[in-house]
């Protein structure tokens, strides 16, 4: 079942962002491109662009928790990929959903549960340090290529950024919870 809403989940967003982040095009024709409904290069590309940075944020979370002994099943929001495909079909121009979770249970402490809160924005920080590295490097990089690791790394400190803030529900109300909780109890 995980696979499959990974399959799911990288498909949908593929579809919301498909023309937000666009492929870049080497001879642009302006009549064809814009007579296409649904760009297939478009939607490969945002899928490539947004579903890494979501997938392995969520893996961040799932393995420090199976690390820590809990159990842990990564989950497509199916209810807010549909909010997200609601939006983008009505055109609203503010893209607000969560197209991913990971559940888990098990009996940790409160470090412990500090450090699972934290993974997910971590792995998005340290994919974003990757994503510069590669930019300041950009020799031998195509156009595509170099757009891609752009927005990769814009999409990675976008999602370290606003997953840390620090109210319930966000990776930085459980961090910061679990963390004041160990520290004073």
């Amino acid at each position: 079942m995980e696979i499959l809403d990974i399959v799911i989940m990288s498909l949908a967003m593929g579809f919301i962002f498909k023309d937000i982040f666009k492929k870049p095009v080497s001879s642009y024709d302006p009549v064809s491109y814009y007579k296409k409904k649904f760009n297939l290069d478009d939607f490969k590309f945002a899928v490539m662009v947004t579903a890494p940075a979501v997938i392995l944020h969520e893996f961040g979370h799932k393995f420090t928790a199976m690390a820590f002994g809990a159990t842990a099943t990564f989950n497509a929001a199916y209810l807010f990929l549909g909010i997200g495909l609601l939006l983008k079909l009505i055109g609203s121009r503010f893209l607000f959903f969560v197209p991913a979770y990971v559940a888990w249970s098990g009996q940790v402490t409160h470090f412990q549960s500090a450090a699972i809160a934290i993974a997910g924005p971590l792995v998005n920080l340290v994919i974003w340090f990757a994503a510069l590295m590669v930019l300041k490097k950009k020799k031998g990089l195509t156009k595509t290529e170099f757009h891609f690791w752009a927005l990769t790394k814009k999409i990675n400190m976008f999602l370290f950024i606003f997953n840390m803030i620090p109210l319930p529900f966000f990776d930085g109300g459980h961090f910061f919870g679990s963390l004041i909780k160990a520290i004073f109890s």
